[in-house]
């Protein structure tokens, strides 16, 4: 996918994502996301860092945090929270449209709204058809690369067929089930793994434990 594209594509995740939050209620807005520790709300002030916070402004949190990624993604949260669930869901709003990011791949933050939006969606019960070109975009970025989330080595020895697609990736066992599902293993959502067949199938779950 082109660049521009790429834009428009992570501007419908962010809208689509938006108008399913919109009638949640404060108690949906805490429960659990796939993200262990983290909430639905918190997932969604996640996602807002990455429409929000410049390249300089990360790295700027980065030596603050004294190079620990983990309290400056924890930093980051929690400045884009807000003081209840509609503040957070007015901040996710604000970044559709934006050009703003992190030193991230465009095609990386439309992964991060798909996977981080299944983080979300799957426990409150909430279902998205993603376009088709989003999908394959994503996995086959995924799948070569371990820059923002451990993927690539997940999936050594292990060939992908995306059942809905067609789209084949990899040479080995195989691993079968639709382009989502094979995203969010891959990404080491073991909740997919139920959703994917084959005789590598379950060695992917393992790696996702």
């Amino acid at each position: 996918m082109k660049r521009d594209a790429l834009w428009r594509s992570i501007d419908t995740e962010r809208q689509a994502l938006v108008e399913q939050l919109e009638p949640l209620d404060a108690e949906e807005w805490a429960t659990p996301s796939l993200c262990t520790g983290l909430s639905v709300r918190e997932v969604l002030a996640h996602m807002t860092v990455s429409g929000a916070v410049s390249a300089p402004r990360w790295f700027l949190g980065v030596l603050r945090a004294r190079f620990d990624f983990d309290r400056q993604v924890h930093e980051r949260l929690n400045e884009q929270l807000g003081s209840d669930h509609r503040d957070t869901l007015v901040l996710f709003r604000s970044t559709i449209g934006s050009r703003t990011s992190p030193p991230l791949p465009r095609v990386a933050l439309l992964g991060e709204m798909l996977v981080h939006g299944e983080d979300i969606r799957r426990p409150l019960g909430l279902v998205r058809a993603y376009p088709r070109q989003s999908l394959d975009a994503v996995l086959s970025y995924y799948a070569g690369t371990d820059q923002v989330v451990i993927a690539k080595k997940r999936i050594a020895g292990l060939r992908l067929e995306a059942t809905d697609s067609g789209l084949t990736i990899g040479q080995g066992k195989a691993v079968r089930g639709t382009s989502l599902a094979l995203i969010m293993g891959m990404t080491g959502r073991r909740a997919y793994c139920a959703e994917l067949s084959g005789p590598g199938a379950s060695i992917l779950a393992d790696r996702c434990s």
